[in-house]
């Protein structure tokens, strides 16, 4: 969730035209200005809809599915006994895969079949969490605060249990959409050999076909200071790849140090590189966030450099500055590489006979990954260090910014966000905002496979605050029942009976 993860290559692709049989890509700026920003005061779901989001976020929590010592299978037995219990048919809750700890829940709610179906995703497996790095026990949900803390509260234990908590609760209400709704709660999208979308993709497609997917594991409500200030949607994502810068060197007694060495010579490449920056280049994507996002901006330099970036070329000045202000804007101008990495030498008393690091670079969507190899020789200008890539990354096309989907997100945030404003700033309302992923996620794959990915989740956060991996992970409780109802309103408006005729 907004954070890099390993995802496999080998997805098949569709044509174009299937692609876009429903999902047209309309002129992005039409796009923008056909939804209007939503409203920041907050509305709670029912007390019992509450009640019934924590407990299946418990369950999860307090299932250990990490990849050294726990099972994702174990809190998808969890999850399908439940929407089993809720009324659904054991025909249409399976739990398959290919290993036996990591297999995926797929769950399918039958509609009237008007239209293609709609995925909805999020993974049940978490990075790994010590007791003795945090200050609860990271599998166990903790509420202390006004916040819930456990391991995947963020990423993306709470987004599951908000889908799963809507698909129960539509159950029993005894709706019925006018298409299919498919629920996966997958694996290994941390990490791992077994990734449960690439595994369902190449053996049981026809069971998460589908027109188009929404992904809860990015995108989502922005906290600024506490307040509601835009609503991401992921579009696009950037293409991970790593390589590795290695020097050779026969090495000899450090007795007798020369100035040949391996450390240094390394170093001082990758000191080259440290001041480096691709050149800020914008898709669609990204201009719309930040024209969309300078309306909401503090009066001042910020709001004004987002509309000098939006242009066409974009300002440089502008670029430097909110580059300067933020990592994530910096990432959003451009295609980053930064070292992560290092290892050199074999013994304390010998030079060094080979040093090595691990750059991993985060690409827009149209950058070769060859010319970014290309660009690391040149900026390291030593042929003595070898760049070589580290398997082959999967490249990711944005998805067509479709207007029935983000109808559809304006209409479930305006039932979660009421409409009477609090104060000027809120009556200039919330803008919904299409953005690029700055790491990867299980979208990828799906975008690979020509399924459109539309990432969302109603669990807003605070991106100054984001302990996803780390320690303490937590999300605020207030924003974990908005998301439930999110997740709710989002599944009526994009399969209800008025969804068709929009």
């Amino acid at each position: 969730m907004r954070f890099p993860s390993l995802s496999g290559p080998g997805l098949r692709n569709r044509s174009k035209g299937e692609r876009t049989l429903r999902v047209r890509a309309w002129p992005i700026w039409s796009v923008i200005t056909l939804f209007a920003a939503v409203p920041a005061i907050a509305q709670s779901p029912s007390p019992a809809y509450e009640r019934l989001g924590r407990e299946i976020l418990k369950e999860l929590i307090e299932t250990n599915t990490t990849h050294s010592t726990g099972s994702v299978t174990a809190a998808a037995d969890l999850m399908a006994a439940r929407l089993i219990a809720a009324g659904f048919p054991k025909a249409d809750v399976e739990v398959l895969g290919g290993v036996e700890k990591k297999r995926n829940l797929v769950a399918r709610y039958r509609g009237k079949g008007t239209r293609k179906p709609i995925l909805f995703i999020a993974h049940l497996d978490v990075v790994e969490a010590r007791r003795e790095d945090w200050s609860f026990d990271p599998f166990v949900l903790t509420e202390k605060e006004g916040y819930y803390y456990g391991r995947g509260t963020l990423d993306v234990k709470g987004g599951a249990a908000t889908l799963v908590a809507a698909f129960v609760r539509l159950r029993q209400e005894q709706w019925v959409p006018d298409r299919d709704l498919i629920l996966a709660l997958t694996a290994d999208e941390e990490g791992g050999p077994d990734n449960g979308v690439a595994w369902l993709l190449a053996n049981r497609r026809d069971l998460i076909d589908a027109e188009y997917c929404i992904n809860v594991d990015t995108g989502g409500g922005e906290l600024r200071g506490g307040k509601l200030t835009a609503i991401d949607v992921q579009a696009a994502e950037k293409v991970y790849a790593s390589f590795t810068l290695t020097v050779k060197n026969a090495g000899g007694h450090s007795s007798l140090p020369t100035k040949d060495n391996a450390i240094y010579r390394l170093s001082a490449g990758l000191q080259r590189l440290a001041v480096f920056e691709f050149p800020v280049r914008l898709n669609d994507t990204t201009r719309a966030y930040f024209d969309r996002m300078a309306a909401s901006a503090s009066a001042g330099t910020s709001a004004a450099d987002m509309r000098a970036v939006a242009k066409d070329p974009p300002n440089r000045a502008a670029a430097a500055r909110l580059s300067v202000k933020s990592p994530f804007y910096n990432a959003l101008l451009r295609t980053t590489c930064v070292a992560t990495q290092l290892q050199a030498g074999h013994a304390e008393n010998a030079l060094p006979q080979t040093a090595q690091a691990t750059v991993n670079c985060r690409l827009l969507p149209d950058e070769s990954p060859a010319a970014v190899q290309r660009t690391l020789e040149r900026i390291l200008a030593d042929a003595q260090i070898a760049v070589a890539p580290i398997g082959t990354p999967t490249l990711s096309p944005p998805s067509p910014l479709a207007p029935e989907v983000f109808k559809a997100i304006e209409i479930a945030a305006r039932a979660v966000w009421s409409s009477a404003p609090a104060t000027a700033q809120d009556s200039a309302g919330v803008p919904i905002v299409p953005f690029m992923e700055t790491g990867a996620t299980d979208g990828l794959l799906l975008r690979n496979a020509g399924i459109p990915v539309y990432g969302v989740t109603g669990i807003a956060y605070d991106p100054d605050d984001v302990r996803a991996h780390g320690k303490d992970e937590r999300i605020l409780v207030r924003s974990f029942n908005e998301g439930l109802e999110f997740a709710y309103q989002i599944a009526k408006a994009l399969a209800g009976p008025s969804a068709a005729a929009r």
